[in-house]
């Protein structure tokens, strides 16, 4: 299905040990960088103690775009391996933080990059991982002798109505699934009277 992704229905939690030192792994879902820092923040301030905060994310449904972070570990051997598993596990909309505590012993790369990963992956394991479908945005404009005929329709179709504004003419945004968008908005453009948005989405 071209319209579906994949993300986690609520924050969920893993751990990894080896040699003393303890990785905990909080994977969120989020929506917006700004939701990042937030996150972010909250965890530093809670693991003050912790020696490093690796983290990666990915966002975005049709064009997905990522980050991942070291937090001062040696090079990709934090945030590239969780970053690998929310490849593996094919998710988006998701911040996975591995938090860790030195437990003495150094691990070297190889040590470092199985721990991250492994931590990563419990804590995508132990998530409730749901599919959601791409949504694309209508915007309708239309006189109120069109209210009844689109209003119809948007029972017909089953559409989310996100946002109404009814003054001297009505203007309507409606979520409709991608697959369905073509076909939804022809029915409301075989309305005479009513006024098709172009969104910039």
């Amino acid at each position: 299905m071209e319209d579906v992704f994949q993300t986690i229905a609520k924050e969920s939690q893993g751990i990894f040990k080896d040699k003393g030192s303890k990785f905990y792994a909080f994977a969120f879902p989020v929506k917006h960088e700004e939701d990042v820092k937030e996150i972010l923040a909250r965890l530093k301030k809670e693991h003050h103690s912790a020696r490093h905060h690796c983290y990666a994310w990915r966002m975005g449904t049709e064009e997905i775009t990522y980050r991942a972070n070291d937090d001062g570990e040696p090079s990709s051997t934090g945030g590239k391996p969780i970053l690998g598993q929310l490849q593996s596990f094919n998710v988006t909309n998701i911040l996975l933080v591995v938090v860790r505590y030195f437990g003495g012993t150094l691990l070297g790369v190889s040590g470092l990059i199985n721990a991250y990963r492994n931590a990563a992956a419990d804590a995508l394991k132990n998530a409730e991982i749901i599919q959601k479908t791409i949504e694309k945005e209508i915007t309708l404009n239309f006189t109120y002798n069109e209210l009844a005929e689109v209003m119809n329709i948007i029972k017909q179709e089953n559409l989310t109505v996100i946002n109404t504004m009814f003054e001297e003419k009505c203007n309507l945004i409606l979520s409709v699934r991608k697959s369905e968008y073509e076909k939804a908005k022809q029915k409301f453009s075989n309305i005479y009277g009513v006024e098709i948005q172009k969104n910039t989405l």
